[in-house]
């Protein structure tokens, strides 16, 4: 065991349905994946539940979607406030529920609180447009209108973050939410709601519902969802589409990756190295933008695997809530053995491991920072998101070769290349197929800037100003000026 530290405070947790906080006949345990330790209890939402609070959203709804503009853009930006007031309490209760640096979760709750008001104040400006009238005497525009309830599922990796990515844009536009977080981080999002409904959101705008995912597919499935904002793994995205496909729900899905992070020789070796590791070690390596593959030059192939191995070797690896900790624990006990049984795939495959490969010899969900080296693009080790501190160099022969080998895989959501050569700069951002390319950085994130993937790896985007369109259908308006009807018989 580790030693003593810091706890959650204890407290019963509760759904939010319809503006009232709901217990369940059954609960499920959180764990703290640095201590291994059961800490608190959650309600597993039942099919009432679940259709409860869809109904609560629904019946809110056509307030909702008729309030001001500018009295949803005033919620907003109260509840960007509270979770200012609130930074902390939110930043520790991630932590406590997934194992994630508080270098790292700070200044999430800042992106949360900032994504919020970039919403909020895009509540009131974006709108419909007028049209030319394609025939005389007509007055033709477009109007912008919510689509209806959402259903939110957000992922353990980044819960409040990535909630903000959904929340803000939903609620600008009018619609009304069902949150289903991860059954691994629940808590956050409950303190979320919490936060809402002190800003002063009216009941039933914003729910919330617990459970595994059993919970996430009876949601899906209800009739009374209009759309569907997902953040998770592939699979699990494919089969919501499938689902919503079913009734035409609309669908945002934001789902793995495989990301290249490519190297040329001209680079600066020291700064791409850094990029590197903020690319696969930063979150412990569980972000779908996580640069899992490293496609390096021959004439520094050598120099790159040296310093990345060095730099990973001194990682320290520590208690999450320690602002000197650079490696924290996995998320979750699933989630250890995930990668561990990919170290396993690794040593089946005959793969050179340079450092790393196994579990650190500690309480908590650690593993080693892990660099394989000399990999074929081929291997399991290079086609499949492990979510962990695991990254496979690849050697390549100039930017031909670079470009074949990067988007040679079915995920599609982020990629960097490395170059002094500004032309190469900005042909390796055509060349490469992914949503987000970054040129001499990597794993940088903003709200003014859509992000999303290409292939398997998602459909629509979060963030930026088109993020609002995804909650939104056109509506088109004909008015006649006094054309005459003519309508014959026969």
């Amino acid at each position: 065991m580790v030693a003593e530290r810091e706890k959650p405070a204890e407290r019963e947790w509760r759904m939010l349905i319809g503006g009232e906080w709901r217990d369940a006949e059954k609960s499920f345990p959180c764990i703290d994946p640095y201590t291994e330790t059961e800490w608190g209890a959650v309600p597993e939402a039942s099919a009432t539940d679940i259709g409860d609070a869809v109904e609560a959203a629904a019946g809110a709804f056509d307030s909702w979607r008729t309030t001001l503009a500018a009295e949803r853009a005033r919620l907003l930006y109260r509840l960007a406030d509270l979770v200012e007031a609130h930074g902390e309490e939110l930043t520790r209760q991630q932590i406590f529920e997934n194992g994630k640096l508080i270098s790292e979760m700070r200044p999430g709750i800042g992106a949360l609180a900032g994504d919020t008001r970039f919403f909020a104040g895009l509540a009131e400006a974006h709108s419909g447009f007028a049209v030319p009238p394609p025939r005389p005497n007509f007055t033709t525009y477009v109007k912008r209108e919510p689509i209806g309830v959402v259903a939110a599922i957000t992922p353990w990796n980044t819960p409040l973050a990535l909630l903000g990515w959904k929340l803000g844009p939903a609620l600008a536009a009018g619609n009304t939410l069902v949150v289903k977080p991860s059954e691994v981080t629940p808590t956050s999002t409950l303190l979320l709601a919490e936060l809402a409904e002190q800003a002063g959101f009216p009941p039933g705008v914003i729910n919330v519902i617990t459970g595994h995912g059993a919970s996430g597919v009876a949601l899906v499935a209800h009739p009374k969802v209009d759309k569907i904002a997902f953040t998770g793994s592939t699979a699990t995205g494919q089969a919501i589409a499938v689902e919503a496909a079913k009734r035409t729900a609309r669908v945002s899905l934001e789902m793995g990756g495989k990301s290249p992070n490519i190297i040329f020789a001209d680079a600066n070796i020291d700064s791409a190295v850094n990029g590197v590791m903020a690319g696969i070690f930063a979150a412990t390596g569980q972000s779908c933008m996580a640069g899992s593959r490293v496609l390096v030059e021959a004439p520094v192939y050598d120099r790159v695997a040296e310093l990345l191995v060095e730099r990973a070797e001194k990682m320290i690896a520590g208690d999450p809530l320690d602002p000197g900790t650079q490696l924290g624990p996995l998320a979750s006990r699933a989630q250890l053995e995930k990668v561990l049984g990919f170290f396993e795939v690794a040593r089946e495959e005959g793969l050179q491991c340079l450092t790393g490969g196994k579990r650190l010899d500690r309480a908590g969900f650690f593993v080693a920072p892990t660099v394989y080296g000399d990999v074929s693009n081929d291997c399991r080790i290079a086609r499949e998101e492990i979510f962990g501190p695991v990254v496979a160099l690849i050697r390549f022969e100039g930017e031909e070769e670079a470009v074949r080998i990067a988007n040679d895989t079915r995920y599609g959501l982020a990629a960097a290349a490395w170059t002094e050569d500004v032309r190469r700069a900005h042909r390796m951002a055509d060349a490469l197929r992914a949503g987000t390319v970054w040129i001499n950085n990597y794993r940088i994130l903003g709200h003014t800037m859509p992000f999303g993937g290409v292939k398997q790896s998602g459909l629509g985007r979060e963030m930026g100003a088109q993020a609002l369109d995804a909650y939104t259908e056109l509506k088109s308006i004909w008015i006649d000026q006094g054309n005459p009807v003519e309508f014959q018989v026969g």
